[in-house]
């Protein structure tokens, strides 16, 4: 800590979920000690990530595509179990193994130019001065929630699935389910056995893809979102590139009429939803599965972002500052991807930290 009080590191990660426990078991691999060359800022009350606010019928049997952090297996699980529970105690062990010394609660709540070429980043628990900052902030703390005309006058309830807690709540209700991706397919599955009528409107038709998700296409997905970031435009979501896995639960689904899809709907009144045709569906909420957006407003006072409203991207480095990377962002959305993105960081700040001594 300096004579003002802030606290000099040369790295702060800023997140504790898949990408930032990857970064930081990395950046122990190089030598840096935690809490003195570097230092992880996460603001969630416990260790998980997002993982830990999934709705407790999401159990780990029913997760997508999780890979292990690296360094350490995640075996003998019973898929029956919650998948907060699960991966939230994956990751207090992998914190502990690997000594990696999490602050949390810890609000980031900018990050601005320094003095002497070094990050000022300003949190709730006080200021520390980098060198070099990796966030790995992810997309959970911005659900996107789309606007329509009359939205305001629905007398239901709306929601994101960041408030889903499981369908039992919306048992004898009529749901409306907005979204094409997985968290939509997931949450008519279940509400179909408890709600008394579901109706399913996407943006456009769904796609569901046959097949393993395998390395060739892994390879497809990050080769087009990378695409998309290296020139500066908002990464797509992955079930954009991807879609939707057809597994025998939802063949069975699609069988039953759960998941037949109406076009978008183009109003919202006070007991419904209404097309321009003359269709009308009353329902009594409307749940929004329309996905989350980078949260980035961190970064903000650094200017980063170009004029087609992304970050442009090379490999995790931001192209303005190369001082900054992006774990988890774009084509390292996943969880595989995170892990790789955590060590390409590391091996980059590596190279600037030595290349630029002057600003230790």
């Amino acid at each position: 800590m300096n004579d003002s009080g802030v606290r000099d590191v040369d790295v702060v990660v800023v997140g504790a979920g898949q990408a930032g426990l990857s970064a930081a078991y990395h950046l122990r691999r190089i030598g840096l000690v935690p809490d003195r060359d570097f230092v992880v800022l996460d603001h969630s009350p416990g260790p998980g990530g997002a993982w830990q606010f999934r709705w407790p019928s999401l159990t780990y049997g029913r997760v997508h595509g999780m890979h292990a952090l690296p360094g350490m297996e995640l075996t003998g699980v019973d898929p029956a179990r919650p998948s907060a529970e699960v991966i939230g105690g994956y990751f207090a062990e992998y914190e502990e193994r690997f000594g990696l010394r999490v602050r949390r609660p810890v609000d980031v709540a900018a990050v601005r130019e320094g003095e002497g070429g070094r990050l000022s980043v300003e949190t709730s628990a006080g200021r520390w001065s980098a060198r070099a900052l990796i966030s790995a902030t992810g997309t959970w703390d911005r659900p996107f929630w789309p606007r329509y005309p009359g939205q305001e006058t629905f007398r239901g309830r709306q929601l994101h699935t960041a408030g889903y807690r499981g369908p039992e709540e919306f048992a004898g209700q009529r749901v409306v389910v907005v979204g094409g991706g997985a968290s939509g397919t997931q949450h008519l599955m279940e509400l179909a056995e408890h709600a008394a009528e579901t109706t399913w409107v996407t943006r456009s038709a769904p796609v569901f893809r046959e097949g393993q998700f395998d390395e060739n296409v892994g390879r497809e997905v990050v080769a087009r979102v990378d695409e998309r970031v290296r020139e500066g435009l908002p990464p797509r979501s992955v079930v954009s590139v991807t879609g939707l896995p057809l597994t025998d639960a939802v063949r069975a689904a699609r069988a039953d009429g759960v998941l037949d899809r109406l076009p978008m709907f183009d109003r919202i009144t006070p007991t419904g939803v209404e097309w321009d045709d003359g269709r009308v569906v009353p329902a009594d909420v409307i749940l929004w599965a329309t996905g989350f957006r980078a949260a980035l407003e961190h970064l903000a006072p650094l200017k980063l972002r170009e004029p087609g409203g992304g970050v442009r991207m090379d490999g995790t480095r931001v192209v303005r500052d190369e001082r900054i990377h992006l774990s988890g962002y774009g084509p390292s959305a996943s969880t595989i991807g995170a892990n790789r993105a955590g060590r390409a960081a590391v091996r980059e700040i590596r190279e600037l930290l030595e290349r630029r001594p002057a600003l230790v």
